[in-house]
Protein backbone atom coordinates (compact mmCIF):
# COMPACT_ATOMS: atom_id res chain seq x y z
CA UNK A 1 0.00 0.00 0.00
CA UNK A 2 2.87 2.40 0.81
CA UNK A 3 4.25 2.00 -2.72
CA UNK A 4 1.00 3.43 -4.11
CA UNK A 5 1.05 6.72 -2.15
CA UNK A 6 3.15 9.90 -2.15
CA UNK A 7 2.42 11.20 1.37
CA UNK A 8 2.34 9.32 4.66
CA UNK A 9 0.89 10.77 7.88
CA UNK A 10 1.25 8.68 11.04
CA UNK A 11 -0.12 9.68 14.45
CA UNK A 12 1.28 8.03 17.56
CA UNK A 13 -0.31 9.67 20.57
CA UNK A 14 0.11 13.41 20.10
CA UNK A 15 3.15 12.98 17.85
CA UNK A 16 2.59 13.14 14.07
CA UNK A 17 5.17 11.88 11.59
CA UNK A 18 4.86 13.16 8.02
CA UNK A 19 6.88 11.56 5.24
CA UNK A 20 7.01 12.73 1.63
CA UNK A 21 7.57 9.38 -0.06
CA UNK A 22 8.57 11.05 -3.33
CA UNK A 23 11.61 12.58 -1.60
CA UNK A 24 12.29 10.16 1.27
CA UNK A 25 12.65 6.39 1.03
CA UNK A 26 12.38 4.98 4.57
CA UNK A 27 13.60 1.41 4.99
CA UNK A 28 11.27 -1.51 5.68
CA UNK A 29 12.01 -1.57 9.43
CA UNK A 30 11.15 2.13 9.80
CA UNK A 31 7.86 1.69 7.97
CA UNK A 32 6.96 -1.33 10.09
CA UNK A 33 7.57 0.63 13.31
CA UNK A 34 5.29 3.41 12.04
CA UNK A 35 2.50 1.34 10.51
CA UNK A 36 2.20 -1.76 12.69
CA UNK A 37 0.78 -1.91 16.18
CA UNK A 38 2.02 -4.09 19.06
CA UNK A 39 0.09 -7.11 17.75
CA UNK A 40 1.72 -6.87 14.33
CA UNK A 41 -1.44 -5.68 12.61
CA UNK A 42 -1.87 -2.44 10.70
CA UNK A 43 -2.60 0.37 13.15
CA UNK A 44 -6.14 1.75 13.17
CA UNK A 45 -7.67 3.77 11.82
CA UNK A 46 -5.89 3.58 8.49
CA UNK A 47 -7.30 5.66 5.64
CA UNK A 48 -6.26 6.38 2.11
CA UNK A 49 -7.23 9.62 0.39
CA UNK A 50 -5.93 9.65 -3.18
CA UNK A 51 -2.14 9.46 -2.95
CA UNK A 52 -2.11 10.05 0.84
CA UNK A 53 -2.06 7.36 3.53
CA UNK A 54 -3.21 8.35 7.03
CA UNK A 55 -2.50 6.04 9.98
CA UNK A 56 -3.70 6.61 13.53
CA UNK A 57 -5.84 9.41 14.90
CA UNK A 58 -4.86 12.93 15.87
CA UNK A 59 -7.50 15.67 15.37
CA UNK A 60 -5.12 18.34 14.04
CA UNK A 61 -3.66 15.92 11.49
CA UNK A 62 -7.18 15.12 10.26
CA UNK A 63 -8.00 18.82 9.95
CA UNK A 64 -4.84 19.33 7.87
CA UNK A 65 -5.48 16.39 5.55
CA UNK A 66 -9.27 16.66 5.21
CA UNK A 67 -9.72 20.39 5.88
Amino acid sequence: MVKQVNQLYVAKGKKVVTIDLKKEKPDEATLQKLLLGPTGNLRAPTLRKGKTLIVGFEPEMYRKVFG
